[in-house]
């Protein structure tokens, strides 16, 4: 991704946390995260700030814009520990939550085009403001904005992205910008 797409993404994040009312310090904007998944595509992706990340704890929030979808994945066994639990807290707007899980019937999202093929979890969870829903560790899971895009918040054990399992083996977590 291009260092002027990042900062173009980052802005418009950055105008759902103020929907949400949520205040961030400059140095929680300076380590804003845009993470396209090395998909380089508006549909998937998600816009992070992190909190604190320690050995037992971590919080986030997420902005995901209008359908935009976080890929399906899990949250693997690291270094002989259970995988990340998860708890979302939905702040602004409604999220889809999907798990393995009894599919349901008429969900309200679909996968992105071209990409079907790669989600496999069709339990739906809907969260509007307020509302929120744990994982355990180890479920697969994938989520999409509603149609006014979402802010969510994320409590979870320690997180440790650069090892979560994707579905879609292309999809490469860390982002790379470039100027």
């Amino acid at each position: 991704m291009k260092k002027k797409e990042y900062l173009e993404i980052r802005e418009e994040a950055l105008k759902y946390f103020e929907k949400a009312r949520i205040v961030l310090t400059e140095k929680e904007i300076e380590n804003f995260e845009v993470a396209d998944f090395g998909l380089n595509r508006k549909d998937i992706g998600l816009q992070l700030i992190v909190y604190v990340n320690t050995d037992r704890v971590c919080a986030k929030e997420m902005v995901l814009f209008p359908g935009q979808t976080c890929p399906e994945h899990i949250h693997p066994p690291v270094h002989g520990e259970s995988g990340k639990e998860e708890t979302f807290r939905c702040r602004y707007g409604k999220v889809f939550i999907y798990v393995s899980g009894n599919k349901t019937e008429n969900a309200h999202c679909k996968p992105p085009k071209g990409n079907e093929s790669y989600y496999t979890a069709w339990h739906e969870i809907e969260l509007a403001p307020g509302e929120q829903y744990t994982l355990k560790p180890g479920t697969k899971h994938w989520f999409q904005a509603g149609q006014e895009g979402t802010v969510i918040s994320e409590f979870s054990t320690k997180s440790r992205d650069e090892f979560d399992i994707f579905t879609n083996p292309d999809i490469k977590r860390i982002p790379k910008i470039e100027e």
